[in-house]
C-alpha cells in the first residue's frame, strides 16, 4: 500500500492554476525528489501536500485516508514538515526548540514526560546538535540551524518527512552534510522522505525516484537515470547540458554548457 497518494491534483491562486492534474504515489521507505525550473509549481505542490493550501480538485491520501479529513494534531504525529525560510525570531535555546517537537503528542494540559525528554535528547544526538543545546537558535549558522530543524521534526516521530529546499543558502560542504543525514535517517529509521530540490545533482545522488514538474504538470517521473536525461533537462530548463555518470555513485551527473558554447 502506498504511504502517500496524490490523485489528479490541481491548485492555484485566485483564478490562476499553478499545478494541474498531478498524480503520483510514494511508498514506505522511499526518498522522492520533486524537481523542476522556477515557476514549475514545486512550492505550490508542497503547500498543498502540507495543507497550507487547499486543492481546487483532486485529493491527497495518507495510508488511504484523505489528509483533509485527518485532524491536524493527528497529522502532525504522522507527518513532519520542514518548510523553506522558516522565520525564527524568538531566541529559544536549541534544547527547548527541539523539545517543542513533542508537543503534538501531548494533551493541552499534559506535562512533559520522561519519554519526551529522552526522545528530544536522542534526536539531538542523532543529528549531532547536542553540543548546541544551550545556544539560542537565532545565533546558529545555516548548517547548524538545518540540523536543529531536523531534530525538532524527528522529535515528532513522523513516518513521513516533507522538506522544501533543505539545502538552500548552504555551501557545498553543508549541503552534503544535510543530505547525508537525511539519507542516513531514511535508511536507519525507515523514514520516508519527500523533498523539493533545485540542485539536480543532489537530487540524482540522494533520491530513489524523481518527479520532474514543468508548467504545473508532471513531465517525467521515475529513477534518476530515467528522468535526468539531457533531452528532458533541455526541454524543461531551456538550456544545453551534458549528462554523464558520477564515477562514485554511478548516478547521472549534469554538466552545464555556457551559452557561448552551444553552437561550438
Amino acid at each position: 500500500m502506498s504511504l502517500l497518494k496524490v490523485q489528479h491534483l490541481s491548485c492555484g491562486y485566485n483564478a490562476k492554476k499553478v499545478i494541474q492534474d498531478v498524480s503520483f504515489t510514494v511508498t514506505p521507505g522511499e526518498v522522492v525528489g520533486i524537481i523542476g525550473p522556477n515557476g514549475a509549481g514545486k512550492t505550490t505542490l508542497f503547500r498543498v501536500i502540507t495543507r497550507i493550501l487547499k486543492p481546487s480538485s483532486g485529493e491527497i491520501r495518507y495510508l488511504g485516508r484523505d489528509i483533509q479529513e485527518i485532524p491536524l494534531r493527528e497529522l502532525a504525529q504522522l507527518v513532519a514538515v520542514l518548510p523553506q525560510g522558516l522565520p525564527l525570531t524568538f531566541p529559544f535555546t536549541v534544547w527547548d526548540f527541539v523539545l517543542m517537537g513533542r508537543l503534538t503528542h501531548l494533551g493541552r494540559l499534559s506535562r512533559i514526560r520522561e519519554r519526551d525528554l529522552e526522545l528530544a535528547d536522542e534526536m539531538m544526538r542523532l543529528t549531532e546538535v547536542s553540543n548546541l543545546s544551550a545556544r539560542h537558535i537565532t545565533e546558529l549558522s545555516g548548517g547548524e540551524l538545518q540540523r536543529v530543524l531536523l531534530a525538532q521534526a524527528l522529535a515528532q516521530e513522523p513516518h513521513l518527512l516533507l522538506l522544501d529546499e533543505p539545502t538552500t543558502h548552504l555551501d557545498i560542504g553543508h549541503q552534503v552534510e544535510i543530505m547525508d543525514l537525511i539519507k542516513s535517517l531514511n535508511k536507519r529509521r525507515q523514514l520516508t522522505v519527500v523533498m523539493v530540490l533545485h540542485d539536480l545533482n543532489l537530487a540524482s545522488n540522494y533520491c530513489d525516484r524523481l518527479i520532474l514538474l514543468n508548467e504545473g504538470r508532471v513531465y517525467a517521473m521515475g529513477r534518476p537515470e530515467d528522468v535526468l536525461t539531457y533531452q528532458n533537462i533541455e526541454a524543461v530548463y531551456k538550456t544545453v547540458v551534458v549528462v554523464g555518470e558520477n564515477p562514485v555513485s554511478k548516478r547521472p551527473h549534469i554538466l552545464l554548457v555556457p551559452k557561448e558554447k552551444w553552437k561550438s
